[in-house]
Parts: C-alpha cells; structure tokens; sequence
C-alpha cells in the first residue's frame, strides 16, 4: 500500500485490459493532434525556440503516468504558465535564445523541487488561499494579456511589452509597419478556429457524420489550420512577402541534460518559480477534481503535487519549460474516453513520433497561424460576467478580484498573482475578524434558538445568549470582547451571559485569553459566564488550561439545558469547576 501511494499507477495498472488500452489509445490520438499546434505556440509564447514546446510534451506526461492520482488529467505547457515563464525570463535581460532556454529548463527544475516538497509536507491546501475570484480575475487578465501579446505575430511587427499597457503602446507605434499578407493569414486562420469550435460539429453532425468522429474533427480544427496555411505559405512563396514563418525546426528527440544549477540564477527564480508552482498547481487540480467527480473518483491533492512536480522536473531533464495540466487539454482527453493516466505515456509517445519525422514539414508554418492558435484558445478563459456576478453576491469579493485583474492588466502577471495572495488573505483575515454574531431567543413550544431580530422567540431579561457563528482567534478575539462588554453596558439587568458556540470550530491562545477577560471583568460586574454547545475538540482544548477551573458559570451541553436551568435557579457568580 505504502508503494502505492507513491506510484499510483500501481493501482489502475492491476486492471488494465484491452479495452481500457483502445479507450486510452484513441484519447491519446485525440489528445496528440491537438497538443502539437498547442506546444509550439506556448513554447513561442514563452519567448522559446518552438521545439521546446514539443520537448516539453513527452516525458513530463511519462511523469504524470508513473505519479499522478488522476486519472484523465492531459499535462504539457498551458497559457498561463507559458507567459509566466516569459515573464520570469524576461525579468532576468538575459542575451540570446541559448540563456534565455537555460533560465526556462532551471525555473522548471525549481517549480519542480518546490511541487515535490509541498506534496512530501502536504501542503496541498496551499492552495486554498487563492479565493476563486481571485483566481478568476488572475486567469482572465492573463488571457487579455495573452491574447494582446499576440496580435503582433497577426500583423507581423516587432514589438512587445510586459504588461496591457506596453502592448497596446508598441502595437500602436507599429501599426504602420504591418503586412498585410501576415495579416490576412492571421485573422482567416482566427475566424476559421472560431468558425471550427462552434460551428463545424454541427454542421457534420447534419449531413451524416456520426458525433464521435465529428468531434474528432473539430478538435483537429488547428491541425487544418496549420496544415492549410503551411502549404499556402510554401506553393506561394509567401516568405518572400514577408510572412515570418517557423524556419528549421530541429529533428530528433531531445537529449537528456542537467538544469543549471547556478545559485544566483535560482536566487533570481525563486518567486517565479513558487508564483508558476501555486497557479499551475491551482489550475491542474481544479480541472482534475471536477473531471474526477464526474466518474465518481477522487483525486489527492498531495500527491498530484508530487505528479506534476515529477512532471516539471522530466521537463528540465529534457530542455523542456514548466508544465501543468490543461483545461482544454484534459477535457478533451476526457470526452475523448481516456480510462486512465496511460493515455498521457500514448501521447507522449505520439509526440515524440512527431518530433523524430513531422518537424521538417513545419518549416514553412506561420507564427501568425500560431498565433490565432494562442487566441482562440486562450479567450476562452476570459469570463468579464463573472465580474457582475461577484457584484450582485458579495462586493468585497468583487473588489479582490477586480483589483487582481487591473494588476495582473497594469503591472504584469506576478504583481497581479501576488496581489491576489495578499488580498485572499485580507479578505479572510478582515471577515472573520468581524464575526457574525446574534442574540438568541427561544422559538416558543421547542428547543430552537434562533435570532431576535428575525424571528419571534422568548427572551429574558436576566439571561442573554449571545450566538458566536465563527472560529475564535486572534484577529476577533478583541472585537469579542467589546461586543460582549457593550451587550452587558447596555443591559443593566442581565445576571446570566451565555457563549453560544456551535460554529466555534477553534479557540486559539489569543482569544483563550479574551475569553479569561471577559470572565473576570463580568464576574466583576456580577455577570456569570456560561458555555453551551461547546464542540468536543474544542472542550478538549480548554480542559489543558485553567479556564475552566475560573470559569464564573458552566458549560452547557445544549442551549436549551442552559435555558431551563439558569431560568430555573438563583446561582450565584461564583468560579463554578462544573461541567454540566
């Protein structure tokens, strides 16, 4: 079991037959057409030669085979990472192509190590401070920038810019410059990818294509694209016009060699490293959960981890840049019936076939045609709605995530992704520090509590209960103690102040020591402080201090326990080591 756990393809390959083997195969197929346009693109979005893109799509998916935990999860280069990658690198004002590949393999080396070390001290809830506004706000600038980035391979210009701004001002500026061949392939490849994704399944499916290869064929919608193109750009000697093209793409599988492992480079990495490791890693295991769920299996976080930092790190030894898992990718993978993480080793196979034979024919393939690729891909990620719809639901949320996006938009993709941490975690930290609070009364005829100024209950003016619907610790343990002072200031004739705490999951030594406050400053005031419906877990914890001991009141199983018998008694304020 133990084995297991660390190779998890031990577990599916005990029941692996022939058809779980044609089910992987004709995903890994599916799969295959669809990534070779995608990894050249992303490696050209990385600011990389365009073979890297196919280096880094052959063994990191052998990688996930052997140690990731889901099952139909497509790993390789994605959007988002590939423009954090030209960022990282872009940072560093590397010269030359040849450095710029060895900062690229040395972050994905990093993001490795740094992926494997989370999953060993599983830290796969890391991820959790990212709120999804946030994330959304993050994926969708990203998609503007990278959609912006790209407009200057469709009008065939030099230029670049690290942010929104930059982009649309060197665009701008060079807009005079533009070919309009380049121009023309360009937006006819976009508007024929566009065309392909909605309009072509249906119109195969009419005239008598069975759905199952009609939607192979739309998913090689990029594949014609490349291949049309191609030939035009070739039989037209469209070069010469000015049509900047791939050029030589070297032949042959890459050879295997170690990452730099220079310490001032990977001082210089670091962030960016951890900054791709948190978003890739946010961004694999969203889709492998919401995959995962759909077939009614379950995934672990830590060791996807472990998968995709395996993954990261086959890619350094390979010249590859850092990978995750696809949202696109995976599902087609899915829909295309992949039964298990064997059809990724297909599809790295299936990719290394078209390195060793296919690569000459790409010679003459236009980065615009790569481009519009990179477009229609990534403008699926942008979701404006979801601004209006964290709008109506809850406005801080929205301010989270419209300031990452403006961020993301205005500064660049690793101010924006930071900027989203630090809000995450503001945002938490200022909501709960303003716990929902309620007095409670009794709805008459039961033992339900509930709001005062919701509903008609029964109330005493000797007893108060005051509901805590919040984990205590210490950014509210002083706003507890003040709300409490100010209920027993305004009520003069209270004798008896219950704690209500059903949602109280954790009472940390900060608010311990409120909660020792606000005991002896009632006792002083000749209030007895009660407990009721204290969780065990937490009751466990305050049997280790002497809390309990000073305790003026008791603490209650039930709210109605507490509410029968203070009504019914004339107790004193005295310590009470009780525990009713």
């Amino acid at each position: 079991m133990k084995l297991q756990r660390i190779f998890p393809c031990l577990e599916w390959a005990r029941t692996y037959d022939r058809p779980t083997l044609t089910s992987d195969l004709v995903a890994a197929a599916i799969v295959t057409i669809m990534l070779i346009p995608q990894s050249l693109a992303y490696a050209l979005l990385a600011g990389l030669p365009a073979e890297v893109g196919l280096y880094a799509s052959i063994l990191p998916l052998v990688a996930y085979t052997l140690f990731g935990s889901s099952r139909t999860l497509a790993v390789g280069p994605v959007a988002v990472v590939s423009l954090m990658t030209a960022a990282a690198v872009g940072n560093l004002a590397l010269q030359g192509t040849a450095e710029s590949l060895a900062a690229a393999v040395a972050l994905a080396f990093l993001s490795g190590v740094i992926l494997i070390l989370m999953g060993i001290l599983r830290l796969g809830m890391l991820a959790n401070f990212l709120s999804h506004p946030v994330i959304s706000g993050f994926i969708t600038a990203s998609g503007i920038i990278i959609a912006a980035s790209q407009l200057k391979h469709l009008l065939g210009v030099n230029t670049g810019g690290h942010n929104l701004y930059e982009i649309v001002v060197n665009l701008t500026a060079a807009i005079d410059q533009a070919n309009l061949t380049t121009l023309v392939i360009g937006v006819s490849a976009t508007v024929f990818l566009f065309w392909v994704r909605k309009q072509l399944k249906p119109l195969l499916t009419r005239v008598g294509v069975k759905a199952g290869l009609a939607d192979i064929l739309t998913k090689a919608g990029p594949v014609f694209a490349v291949v049309i193109t191609t030939l035009a750009t070739w039989s037209g000697g469209l070069q010469d016009a000015g049509v900047k093209v791939v050029g030589h793409i070297p032949q042959g599988l890459p050879g295997l060699s170690l990452p730099s492992f220079n310490p001032d480079l990977w001082e210089q990495l670091f962030i960016s490293a951890l900054l791709i490791s948190v978003v890739g890693f946010v961004e694999s295991v969203s889709v492998a959960q919401t995959l995962a769920a759909k077939r009614r299996q379950r995934i672990s976080p830590d060791q996807e981890l472990i998968g995709l930092g395996s993954a990261n790190i086959a890619s350094s030894l390979s010249g590859g840049f850092p990978v995750t898992g696809g949202f696109s990718r995976s599902v087609v993978n899915f829909d295309a019936g992949a039964e298990t993480p064997a059809a990724g080793a297909f599809t790295a196979v299936g990719i290394a076939i078209a390195t060793l034979l296919l690569t000459p024919m790409l010679f003459f393939l236009p980065k615009a045609t790569l481009a519009a690729t990179i477009i229609v891909a990534v403008l699926s990620l942008v979701d404006l709605g979801a601004l209006k719809r964290t709008w109506d639901y809850s406005r801080s949320d929205f301010a989270a995530m419209l300031a990452t996006l403006l961020l993301t938009l205005i500064e660049g993709v690793e101010i924006g992704i930071i900027a989203g941490v630090g809000l995450s975690i503001l945002l938490h930290l200022y909501r709960t520090s303003k716990p929902h609070s309620a007095i409670v009364g009794r709805v008459p005829g039961t033992e339900h509590f509930r709001n005062i100024d919701r509903h008609q209950v029964e109330t005493d003016e000797s007893l108060l209960t005051l509901r805590v619907d919040e984990s205590l610790y210490f950014a509210n343990a002083r706003y507890l103690e003040d709300l409490v002072y100010d209920l027993v200031a305004r009520n003069p004739s209270v004798k008896h102040l219950i704690l209500m705490c059903p949602a109280v999951n954790l009472i940390d030594a900060s608010a311990l020591e409120s909660l020792e406050a606000i005991n002896q400053r009632l006792l002083d005031s000749g209030v007895c402080l009660h407990l009721s419906e204290v969780k065990g877990p937490v009751m466990d914890q305050l049997k280790r201090s002497h809390f309990l001991n000073d305790l003026s009141g008791q603490v209650y199983l039930s709210q109605f326990e507490a509410w029968n018998e203070i009504r019914q008694s004339n107790q004193s304020c005295q310590p009470n080591t009780e525990v009713a």
